[in-house]
Order: C-alpha cells, then sequence, then structure tokens
C-alpha cells in the first residue's frame, strides 16, 4: 500500500497524527512531485497495473490501450477504484494516433506496448516477424520521437523502453519476439547515450521484466502452433515443446506484477534514473550469471 492509500484509507491508521502526516505527504507528493505520465499498452498486464499505481500516487496518468473496447473497460475500472486517470485508444503504429499525444506535454512516456510471437527461426513465416519488430520496435522508437521533441524544448523528460530479460538472453523458440527486445535494449542504450550529450535533462532508461505471469507468455509460446503443420521441422516434438513450456513457466513466472511495477515506478520518479530496471531479481541474477559463462 503506498502513502497516497494510506492517506485515503482512514481506517489504516488509528493514530489522528500518523494520519494527518500521510494526508499531508500524500499532498506535497501531488503538488511538488506530480507528474504527466503517458503508459501505453494499459489494457491489460504489467502496463494496466502500473497504471493504477501511478494513478493512486496523485499523478496525472494518461494510460492509453490498442483499441476502444480494452479503452472502455479500463475506464470502468479506474471509475470503480476511484482512481483519476484519462484513458483513450492508442495505436501506436497509427501515425494519427501518436499525434494525439504531442498536445500533452508529457514529464514521462512508458513504451510499454507490445506484441509476442514465437517460433522456430529457421521456419517462422517472414511476415510474423516483421509485425513484431513494426510494433516492439519501430512504431515504438516513432511514438518516442514523438514526445522527445516536446521534451527537448522543455529540457525535461523521462522516456522508459518496456524491454525483457528475453532481451539479453537468447531463448529458443521465442527469438522472434527476442530478436525484437534485443534490439529495443540496443536502441534504448544508444538514445540514452546521445540525450546524454544534449544536456537537456532527458533521461532514457530501459524496464526489462522477467517471467510473470500475465498470460501475455502462454499466449505468444502457442501463437508457433496456429502455423506449424506437417512440414515443419519441429512437428514431432510440438507436444514436448509444450510441455516443457508449462514447466519453465510453472518454475520461472512470478505470480504477480507487483515487483516489475515498483521498479517502473521507481525509474519514472526518479531525478536521475539508471539506465536498466530488472523484476524480478533474481531473474535478473540468472542472466548475468548466463552471460558471465558465455551463454
Amino acid at each position: 500500500m503506498d502513502l497516497c492509500q494510506q492517506a485515503q484509507g482512514f481506517r489504516y491508521f488509528r493514530g489522528g497524527l500518523k494520519r494527518r502526516y500521510a494526508v499531508w505527504r500524500c499532498l506535497m507528493g501531488s503538488i511538488f512531485l506530480s507528474k504527466k505520465i503517458l503508459i501505453t499498452g494499459a489494457g491489460s498486464g504489467i502496463g494496466r497495473d502500473a497504471a493504477f499505481a501511478f494513478a493512486a500516487r496523485g499523478h496525472q496518468v494518461w494510460a492509453t490501450t490498442l483499441d476502444a473496447g480494452q479503452a472502455e473497460a479500463l475506464e470502468r475500472d479506474a471509475l470503480a477504484q476511484a482512481l483519476p486517470m484519462q484513458v483513450f485508444k492508442l495505436d501506436i503504429t497509427s501515425e494519427a494516433d501518436r499525434a494525439l499525444v504531442v498536445p500533452l506535454a508529457l514529464d514521462v512516456l512508458i513504451n510499454n506496448a507490445g506484441v509476442g510471437e514465437s517460433g522456430a527461426l529457421a521456419e517462422v513465416p517472414m511476415d510474423r516477424v516483421r509485425h513484431v519488430f513494426e510494433v516492439n520496435l519501430f512504431a515504438t522508437l516513432a511514438l518516442t520521437q514523438t514526445v522527445l521533441r516536446g521534451m527537448v524544448e522543455r529540457e525535461r523528460g523521462t522516456v522508459l523502453l518496456v524491454s525483457s530479460i528475453a532481451g539479453r538472453l537468447p531463448v529458443p523458440f521465442l527469438m522472434p519476439y527476442g530478436m525484437s527486445k534485443f534490439a529495443l535494449s540496443a536502441a534504448g542504450a544508444g538514445l540514452r547515450a546521445e540525450m546524454d550529450r544534449l544536456h537537456k535533462n532527458i533521461h532514457i532508461s530501459l524496464i526489462e521484466p522477467g517471467a510473470i505471469h500475465t498470460g501475455f507468455n502462454q499466449e505468444m509460446t502457442s501463437r508457433k502452433y496456429d502455423w506449424m503443420n506437417e512440414r515443419s521441422y519441429f512437428w514431432s516434438l510440438r507436444e514436448r515443446l509444450k510441455a516443457e513450456e508449462k514447466r519453465s513457466f510453472d518454475f520461472l513466472e512470478a505470480r504477480d506484477t507487483r515487483s516489475i511495477v515498483a521498479q517502473i515506478v521507481k525509474a519514472a520518479e526518479a531525478r536521475r534514473p539508471r539506465l536498466r530496471y530488472v523484476a524480478p531479481r533474481v531473474q535478473g541474477w540468472m542472466v548475468r550469471l548466463a552471460r558471465m559463462f558465455g551463454v
């Protein structure tokens, strides 16, 4: 429970002095620290939970979704929880949709929207690979360029790129997705260095979630079975692959998004955010260890 939630939940504090102090801290945070934050891909999973977390902390939040149906559902949930946020459809692959963010004068852009794709690189249909790069890299960069122009003029701003641990460690049969995240992580590191040369107080950071149970991983790994057939090199192994994927996710996935949402909040609110924020932490350590051994 964050500070503003504590301040609003009067039953949380039995002592009047503590409650008043919490209310004061919450109000001061809203006045002096509140930021204009837009997050893409907020219709579900990490993006949705991060949007609610920012709203609960007193920030001005624009939570955007791929389609109008997701936006309506998100708006209903926000109203039910009495959390103020503005919700609208933003398809990051649409130039017209991207232009909607220009008047908002954002302090923080969180590029969370993305798609998953799986399959062996030896045979995955190339249109699927192109699509995942179009969303995860090219459209993300296009939206970032749109927002950066205003940030550079105002000489302040933070851009968070939600990549993945899969963008640091090759995972067989997940490489269509992994390649797009490798590229996004490289882009983030390079863009950060470029913005540093401008001395305009513009910060670029990478958010690298590990395996977290939102349903995204299961949907992504199942995509390859939509197009695999008897001609596939791995057709005879498909049931074994499905069993291995289930065991892996059962073992690795964090049960909720709290750890990665905490890192997103930390990066967005930091005066000088660092390059990488990883969660769950143990999975980040596993990646570092694997890279030390040349994986």
